[in-house]
């Protein structure tokens, strides 16, 4: 790591290390959406196994998978509410994202298992592991839709009270 010595290259610097940090989250979305892929794969072929007619399609097949992808894109790694969390507060968003995240992964697990073991769901089974993997991923789009809106809503206010103050510093130096 190096140390900026001029304000110029002290930017320089910020800007350099906002774009790794960009960079890795991107890198960890993307590994995120391909593990909710992978998720929708192992269901969906385990769904398939079961004879029934619906899930034995490549259209269901192919969303299952997109399904996973932006489900665990966007609701694994939820924006945290810093209010919340120092008023020991219970965070509706991430306990959706947490609820979400295990069901996708228990209907994810159950499927590798009977894929592993050459087990066939019997029907029951086929569309309780479909509601919970379709569940799990509601929830999770859900959470992270939800939390980068208050986000979203967080940021503009904090840049409407500075766009504020900025104006107070001004007219108290004309």
């Amino acid at each position: 790591m190096r140390i900026a010595s001029k304000p110029g290259d002290r930017a320089a610097f910020a800007r350099e290390l906002m774009m790794v940090s960009r960079a890795a989250h991107l890198l960890q979305r993307a590994g995120l959406a391909m593990a909710g892929a992978m998720g929708g794969t192992f269901v969906a072929a385990q769904l398939a196994k079961g004879h029934v007619a619906m899930f034995d399609t490549v259209s269901f097949i192919a969303m299952t998978i997109l399904i996973g992808a932006v489900g665990f894109y966007l609701g694994i790694d939820v924006p945290r509410r810093s209010a919340a969390i120092r008023a020991r507060k219970l965070d509706a968003v991430e306990l959706l994202s947490a609820s979400g995240t295990f069901l996708a992964a228990m209907a994810a697990l159950v499927s590798v298992y009977g894929i592993i073991f050459d087990e066939a769901p019997s029907r029951t089974w086929a569309f309780m592991i479909g509601s919970w993997w379709i569940s799990g991923l509601a929830m999770l789009a859900t959470a992270g839709l939800l939390g980068r809106q208050r986000l979203g809503r967080t940021v503009a206010a904090m840049a409407g009270a500075r766009g504020s103050a900025r104006d107070a510093t001004k007219t108290v130096r004309r």
